[in-house]
């Protein structure tokens, strides 16, 4: 156990999380997502829930503040306008733990060429359909340094 660091988080993730460098992406995906076929680098978080998970991760990871986009969910049945309540929660963890950030959702073939592409894929127990999301790793500034 560490201090201020959430128990979710293993020493695989954790490592996973410190080697990542700026840019890199890390895929957070439901219990049915091709995680194995899709994922360069899959971590096992069997038994927790997806917002859990990024609720996890953003307390540790810095949300890429130089892209306009940094942030992203899978969307129903390939229509972005479309949420699901998993959805919802997800944009509520963000607006708390990365102010400002907007959560961007991705038609199906993006949203997987996207999470081929990551540094890694986290799987999870998630039941709830497209309960898939990514986040793009930033940097942590010297002090007194001001975003990009």
């Amino acid at each position: 156990m560490l201090i201020g660091i959430p128990s979710l988080l293993g020493p695989d993730l954790l490592s996973t999380l410190r080697a990542m460098g700026h840019g890199d992406e890390l895929a957070i995906v439901d219990g049915n997502y091709p995680a194995d076929e899709h994922g360069r680098r899959v971590l096992r978080a069997d038994g927790h829930g997806v917002v859990d998970v990024i609720d996890a991760v953003l307390t540790v990871l810095p949300v890429d503040d130089f892209v306009p986009q940094a942030l992203f969910c899978a969307s129903v049945n390939g229509d972005p306008t479309k949420l699901d309540p998993v959805h919802h929660e997800m944009i509520a963890v963000c607006a708390r733990r990365a102010p400002g950030m907007t959560v961007t959702p991705l038609a199906g073939a993006a949203f997987y060429e996207r999470v081929r592409a990551a540094y890694a894929v986290v799987a999870t127990s998630e039941p709830r359909l497209y309960g898939n999301f990514i986040v793009r790793k930033g940097v942590i500034r010297p002090l007194g340094r001001q975003g990009g």
